[in-house]
């Protein structure tokens, strides 16, 4: 229960923007507007870079953000930012952590001003979600603006169960609402599907999504990556407040960079020609994306 003090100071920074970011500017031009406050869902297929993007994305906000991980080990969570903050490849990371001295120093300073804190272990629980909160609480004073859950069916009793995996998106609601976090959840979409085999770089519509879940948040992305080329596709699939388009057949284009946790915005071949000219016999129409940082 809720004074009406306590409600407005709870929710009176809720429906603001979140922060924008590059990599998403032309998922933004097409409409999409993640707020503070909102249930976000990113569904996708096995293998198709959901955390990577989650962590990707937190990090690039940089707000004080709790990130539940069951389905990545703290090494590797740990390493991938280290990665994405120094650009080396993870391996790199790695050997440089063992290596120790100057290697393991530039490392940790590379994180030191990221405003995020990690809760690993699986299954996730809500009474070590209570707990995890309740100690971030009592180290700053406040609520964490963002909270990630990595992922929806690494909840206790919710791999298979649609019981519980619609109560843990009741869960994620209501702890958006009593503390004013934007709550970010990862879900699987069918690899089964006959778009999953005839289609498999394309964002998985609505319906692919597992129990139906897509259609309980604020928003919801459907991603799928290419490997061919590393282009991350992201469709809107549910936008309460704004356009989607739950068949995901308008989706954007990104370039995704998996060994260093990375993604950038891609631009049409025509506008970077335009920009800088080449000879002819260098154009490739075939080639639809480039990385627009050349």
């Amino acid at each position: 229960m809720l004074t009406a003090g306590r409600s407005l100071a709870l929710n009176a920074e809720s429906g603001r923007e979140l922060p924008r970011i590059e990599a998403f500017a032309d998922l933004y031009a097409m409409g999409v507007c993640p707020r503070h406050g909102e249930v976000v869902m990113i569904a996708g297929r096995s293998g198709t870079q959901k955390s990577g993007l989650a962590l990707f994305w937190v990090a690039q906000m940089n707000l004080p953000t709790l990130y539940f991980s069951a389905d990545m080990s703290a090494f590797t969570a740990s390493s991938r930012l280290a990665s994405m903050m120094t650009r080396d490849t993870t391996a790199m990371v790695e050997a440089g952590m063992a290596e120790g001295g100057q290697f393991r120093a530039d490392y940790l300073a590379a994180l030191a001003h990221l405003n995020l804190t990690f809760s690993f272990g699986s299954p996730i629980t809500w009474r070590a979600v209570q707990e995890e909160m309740e100690a971030y609480v009592e180290l700053w004073d406040a609520y964490p603006q963002v909270v990630v859950f990595d992922n929806l069916m690494d909840f206790e009793g919710a791999e298979s169960d649609y019981t519980e995996q619609m109560a843990v998106m009741q869960g994620c609601t209501e702890l958006a609402r009593d503390t004013g976090a934007t709550v970010i959840i990862l879900h699987h979409a069918s690899d089964k599907a006959w778009e999953a085999k005839t289609n498999p770089w394309a964002p998985p519509s609505r319906d692919q999504v597992k129990g139906g879940l897509s259609e309980k948040p604020e928003l919801s992305l459907a991603v799928a990556l290419d490997p061919t080329s590393m282009a991350y596709n992201v469709a809107c699939i549910k936008q309460r407040m704004g356009p989607c388009d739950p068949t995901a057949s308008r989706y954007t284009t990104m370039i995704c960079e998996p060994e260093y946790t990375r993604f950038k915005r891609a631009v049409p071949r025509e506008i970077v020609q335009a920009a800088k000219p080449r000879p002819q016999a260098e154009w490739s129409p075939s080639q639809s994306v480039v990385d627009s940082f050349g």
